[in-house]
């Protein structure tokens, strides 16, 4: 198997309600009707990233029950390799989202599948031919460490969406080609978006919603703006279509700043429809 980008992360099945507002603690509101949809920050980005024509896999778990199958048949259509996706005895995972008429969402994960995605499992796999890894935080943060620190030793690019942000060894930090954080996590890293790079990764990607994004390199911060859409329809998603659209590209050869520009792109668009995954763009629509 030869894949120029490698993704490891979560596959959820988003369990998606629309509500006029989301409730206070002890309050009940009335929503529209579940619909359940493939979702997960790894399964996310590596789709993200086919659709727009990267040759990728993704590394993780999924029960072998319904919402498993859902996904394996989403990662497939797309043109993700699957072969690195296990059965675990444990349910698929499953991400409770509430969406407001703002697009805006709210998420509660429960991991299952996700939990058993193990360092045993990144050593079973071969970096040969392979440009770039890129990992999210929804699985077990000492299988990303150790994944991290085996790639870098390949010669193999790495990139994390630390999302949610945790604490990770200084010598993983540096091992990072990019880190990808959003304004808020971005604050509670660094008091200024340049003291990111302090913390060892080589660059630094501050996503800014609407706004775009800020590449902050050690030649300086570049942002990026993103394009102008009609109507924001469902945000959930849209940070894994930027982290696997810039992954994409990144493993064509792109450098950071032109691999932000698409990615942005990639990401207004994605908030144009409801869901994740089936909202993100093909290279064809991206413009």
């Amino acid at each position: 198997m030869t894949n120029a980008l490698l993704v490891l992360g979560s596959a959820n099945a988003d369990l998606v309600v629309e509500v006029g507002r989301r409730p206070t603690g002890g309050e009940t509101v009335l929503g529209g009707d579940t619909v359940v949809l493939p979702g997960g920050k790894g399964a996310n980005t590596a789709v993200a990233a086919a659709r727009v024509g990267a040759s990728v896999a993704l590394i993780g778990a999924v029960g072998g029950d319904g919402y498993g199958s859902l996904l394996r048949e989403s990662l497939e259509s797309s043109g993700v390799d699957t072969a690195l996706v296990k059965t675990s005895a444990r349910p698929t995972g499953i991400a409770y989202i509430t969406v407001t008429p703002d697009g805006e969402n709210s998420i509660v994960v429960s991991p299952g599948a996700n939990a058993d995605v193990s360092l045993s499992d990144v050593d079973d796999i071969s970096f040969d031919g392979a440009q770039v890894l890129t990992c999210s935080l929804e699985v077990p943060l000492e299988t990303v460490i150790h994944a991290i620190g085996v790639a870098s030793r390949a010669g193999v690019r790495t990139v994390l969406n630390l999302s949610p942000v945790a604490e990770l060894p200084a010598a993983t930090l540096k091992q990072l080609t990019v880190l990808i954080v959003n304004e808020h996590e971005a604050a509670q890293l660094a008091s200024d978006w340049r003291d990111l790079l302090k913390l060892g990764p080589t660059s630094a990607i501050v996503t800014l919603g609407s706004r775009g994004a800020a590449v902050v390199a050690r030649t300086g911060v570049v942002e990026v703006p993103s394009i102008k859409v009609d109507e924001v329809v469902d945000t959930t998603g849209a940070g894994d279509a930027f982290a696997g659209a810039l992954s994409a590209r990144l493993a064509e050869g792109d450098d950071i700043v032109q691999a932000a520009e698409y990615a942005v792109k990639v990401a207004a668009l994605s908030v144009t429809k409801a869901g994740a995954q089936p909202s993100y763009p093909t290279a064809a629509e991206v413009y």
